[in-house]
C-alpha cells in the first residue's frame, strides 16, 4: 500500500494481461522528432514491466500519450519510435499497434502470446482521450464512453504508473471498465515519498519542486 493505494505487490498477476498506463510524453529531437532525446521516463516504466512478467502475467499492454496532436493523427507524434526505445531498454520484443482503441487492437490483445510486451499508438490521436481539444470542443460523450469501453477490453488488471499525468482526469487515467485498479511502482514510489513528507516528515523540511521531460 502506498498512501492507502493498491500496488502491484496486493495483487495476482498470473495469467493476467496487465493494461498499464505509462507517461513516455518523451522529449524528441526539433528536426527529427523519430529521435528520443531523453529516455528517463522509458526507463522509469521498466521495473513495473518487468515485475509483471516476472510474476506470470500473460501480456502487458502499455499506453501513454506523447505531446498534444489536439485529438488528430500526427505522424511525429507516434509513438513508434518509443517502441524501439523500449525493446532495446528491455532486451525484448516490443509489438507496437497503429492504435489504441477499436476492433483490430481489441483482437491483438484478446489472447496474446504469453510474456508479450504491446505498446498502443498515442491515446491523443483520439479526441475521446482528452475529451476535448485545444478549441474547447468537447467529445460526444457517446464516442468517449466507447473508447473508455474499448480499452476496457485490453486487460484484465489496470495499472497506473504514470505519476506525470495522475492530476488529469482523462479517459486512460480513470481505469473505467477494470475491477482490479492499482499503482504501478513509480506511481507507487512517488505516493510513498509524498506519503513521509506529509504524514510523518523529519524537520527541518525543504521541498524542492522541479521536473523533466
Amino acid at each position: 500500500m502506498a498512501m492507502g493505494k493498491m500496488t502491484l505487490k496486493d495483487v495476482d498477476l498470473a495469467g493476467k494481461r496487465v493494461f498499464l498506463r505509462v507517461d513516455f510524453n518523451v522529449p524528441q529531437d526539433k528536426k527529427d522528432p523519430s529521435i528520443i532525446t531523453n529516455t528517463q521516463r522509458i526507463d522509469g516504466a521498466v521495473p513495473t514491466i518487468q515485475h509483471c512478467l516476472k510474476k506470470g502475467a500473460k501480456s502487458v499492454v502499455l499506453c501513454s500519450h506523447l505531446g498534444r496532436p489536439d485529438g488528430q493523427v500526427v505522424e511525429k507524434y507516434s509513438l513508434a519510435p518509443v517502441a524501439k526505445a523500449l525493446e532495446g531498454i528491455l532486451g525484448q520484443e516490443v509489438t507496437f499497434l497503429k492504435d489504441c482503441v477499436g476492433s483490430e487492437v481489441e483482437a491483438a490483445c484478446a489472447d496474446p502470446a504469453t510474456g508479450s510486451v504491446i505498446l498502443l499508438e498515442n491515446l491523443r490521436f483520439h479526441i475521446e482521450e482528452e475529451g476535448k481539444n485545444e478549441a474547447k470542443e468537447k467529445a460526444d460523450p457517446a464516442k468517449v464512453k466507447d473508447f473508455r469501453a474499448s480499452l476496457a477490453k485490453l486487460g484484465d488488471v489496470y495499472v497506473n504508473d504514470a505519476f506525470g499525468t495522475a492530476h488529469r482526469a482523462h479517459s486512460s487515467m480513470l481505469g473505467e471498465g477494470y475491477e482490479t485498479k492499482v499503482a504501478g511502482f513509480l506511481m507507487g514510489k512517488e505516493l510513498a515519498s509524498f506519503g513521509k513528507v506529509l504524514n510523518k516528515p523529519r524537520r527541518p523540511v525543504l521541498a524542492i519542486l522541479g521536473g523533466a521531460k
